[in-house]
C-alpha cells in the first residue's frame, strides 16, 4: 500500500457537501484514495510522499468535459484564425484526415499535458475521424504515458456533406468499432482510469439510425452517450428545413434526452429545452472560450443552474481554443455569464436584475459557483461519484497553486476567488489517483521536452500538406 499525505495548505477548498474550506490544512490518501480531510494537526505526521503545501492552495481536480485533442496538430492555422463555425471546420478537415498514429500520440500527451499543468485530473475526448491507420487506441495508450483520467468518446461520421468523404466511414464499422472498444477498454467502479463513450459527430453528420443504434449500443454495456447541441444558430435553421423539428425535439424521438446523455454547447436553446434537460438528467458542457473564438454565442449558463440541469466546462478543441487551459476556462466561464447578463436583460427592464421571470438569475455566476461547475459540476456530467471534490472515499485528484506569486499579489483577502478572478497559474502539483503528474510545475509522468520537438514536426508536415 502506498500513502501520500499534503499538509500545511493555506487553504483546502474541499467542494464537499458543506463546501468546506479548511486554512492550514490538507489531506492523507491511501492507495489513490482519500481517507482524511482535515486541519494539518489533525492528519498523520507520515506516509510514503509528503507534499509540503506552505503558501498554495489546494482544490479538487478539474475535470474537462469537452475537447478534441487531435486539433492540437492544427492550432492557429492562418486560414481557419477569423471564421465561423462551417468555414472553419472546411479548413481543419483537410489537415486531420491527414494526421497519423504517432501525430495522434504526441497530440493527445501535449493537449493532456497542457490540461494538467491548468489543475485538470480527469477529460473527456470527442474524437470521430479515423483515417490513415489512426484508431481510439491510439489515444488511450497516450493517456496513460502520462497518467492521467481518461474518458475517451468513439465518434463517427457516416453523412458527407459538411464534412469531406474521405471522413465518412461506414455505419456498421463504427458500431462494430464501439463494440470492440467497450469490450477492451471500459472500466468500471470507483477509480477507474479509464472509460468509453459513443459519440457520433453531430445530428448532421450521422443517420437517425446510427444515433439510435448507437443508443442501443452504449445502454446495453452500460457507457455514456455525448455529442454536439446547438453550437450554432445554423444548426437550428438546418434541422427545421430538412426534420420540420428543432434539434433537441429531434434528438427526444431518437431517445438521447436522458440522464446518460451530455451534449457539447448547446447555446441556442429556448427556457422549455432548458426545464425539459434538468427534468430528464441530460447534462450539457459549456466551452466559453471556443463559443466566442469561432462567435457562437453565450450559453444559458445561469438557467441551466437554476433549472437544475448538470452544467460542467470544456476546453473544447485546441483549433477553436488555441489552448488546453481549464482553468482559463473557469475564469471565461464567469466572466461570459456575467456579460451576458448585461447584454441580454429582462424584456421590459433597464436593468438585468431583479426579473419576475423564474429562469432568470438575481445574481451575478460567483468564482465558487465557477470553480464548482468546473469540479462537482463535471463528475456530475460524467456520471462520476469518486472525483470532483475532496472528501473520504473519493479519488486522490487534486492540484494546488503557489499563492506567493505575482500573479496573486494584492489578492489574497479571497483567496479562493484570487484563484478564478485573476490570470490563471500554472499548477504547482497535479495528482491523480495519489501519483504526481505535475510536480513543481514541471510535468512529471514523461519528457515533455521531446514530445513537443516530434509534435511540432507532425504538426508542420501535416499543414504543409495541404
Amino acid at each position: 500500500m502506498t500513502t501520500l499525505l499534503a499538509k500545511n495548505a493555506t487553504l483546502v477548498v474541499t467542494m464537499d457537501g458543506e463546501r468546506r474550506e479548511l486554512r492550514d490544512a490538507g489531506l492523507f490518501a491511501r492507495d489513490g484514495f482519500i481517507e482524511q480531510v482535515a486541519l494539518t494537526s489533525e492528519l498523520p505526521v507520515s506516509a510514503d510522499t509528503v507534499l509540503d503545501l506552505r503558501d498554495q492552495i489546494l482544490l479538487p481536480g478539474l475535470v474537462n468535459c469537452h475537447h478534441h485533442l487531435d486539433q492540437v496538430l492544427t492550432r492557429n492555422l492562418p486560414r481557419a484564425q477569423n471564421t465561423d463555425l462551417f468555414p472553419w471546420l472546411r479548413a481543419l478537415y483537410p489537415v486531420l484526415i491527414r494526421r497519423t498514429p504517432d501525430a495522434s500520440r504526441t497530440a493527445t500527451i501535449i493537449g493532456l499535458a497542457e490540461l494538467a499543468l491548468s489543475g485538470c485530473t480527469t477529460s473527456f475526448d470527442h474524437t470521430y475521424i479515423f483515417q490513415n491507420g489512426c484508431t481510439l487506441d491510439d489515444q488511450i495508450h497516450a493517456a496513460r504515458e502520462l497518467g492521467v483520467r481518461f474518458v475517451a468518446a468513439r465518434g463517427g461520421v457516416s453523412l458527407g456533406g459538411l464534412l469531406p468523404d474521405t471522413c465518412v466511414e461506414k455505419e456498421s464499422v463504427i458500431l462494430a468499432d464501439s463494440h470492440r472498444l467497450i469490450q477492451q477498454y471500459h472500466t468500471i467502479g470507483c477509480g477507474s482510469m479509464l472509460q468509453i463513450v459513443l459519440a457520433p459527430g453531430s445530428l448532421f453528420s450521422v443517420t437517425a439510425d446510427m444515433m439510435r443504434e448507437s443508443a442501443s449500443l452504449a445502454r446495453e454495456y452500460g457507457v455514456r452517450l455525448h455529442t454536439h447541441l446547438c453550437e450554432t444558430a445554423d444548426e437550428e435553421r438546418y434541422m427545421l428545413e430538412h426534420f420540420q423539428m428543432r434539434p433537441v425535439a429531434y434528438l427526444d424521438t431518437l431517445g438521447w434526452i436522458a440522464d446518460d446523455v451530455w451534449y457539447a454547447h448547446a447555446i441556442h436553446v429556448n427556457d422549455e429545452e432548458i426545464r425539459l434537460f434538468g427534468q430528464r438528467g441530460t447534462g450539457v458542457c459549456h466551452c466559453p472560450s471556443s463559443n466566442m473564438r469561432l462567435a457562437s454565442g453565450i450559453a444559458p449558463v445561469k438557467k441551466y443552474l437554476e433549472c437544475d440541469v448538470k452544467v460542467g466546462i470544456g476546453v473544447d478543441g485546441s483549433a477553436s481554443n488555441d489552448s488546453s487551459n481549464l482553468l482559463l476556462e473557469v475564469r471565461e466561464a464567469l466572466l461570459l455569464a456575467r456579460l451576458k447578463m448585461g447584454l441580454f436583460p429582462p424584456e421590459g427592464s433597464k436593468q438585468p436584475f431583479p426579473s419576475s421571470d423564474p429562469l432568470r438569475t438575481r445574481e451575478l455566476m460567483t468564482a465558487r459557483e465557477a470553480l464548482e461547475i468546473a469540479t462537482r459540476g463535471g463528475a456530475q456530467v460524467l456520471g462520476r461519484s469518486d472525483i470532483g471534490a475532496l472528501e473520504p472515499g473519493k479519488c486522490a485528484d487534486f492540484f494546488t497553486l503557489d499563492l506567493n506569486t505575482v500573479g496573486y499579489a494584492g489578492a489574497l483577502s479571497d483567496p479562493v476567488a484570487a484563484v478564478v478572478f485573476c490570470a490563471p497559474q500554472h499548477a504547482y502539483y497535479t495528482v491523480v489517483g495519489g501519483c504526481l503528474i505535475v510536480d513543481k510545475g514541471e510535468i512529471a509522468t514523461l519528457n515533455l521536452d521531446s514530445v513537443i520537438r516530434e509534435h511540432n514536426c507532425h504538426a508542420a508536415a501535416l499543414a504543409s500538406e495541404v
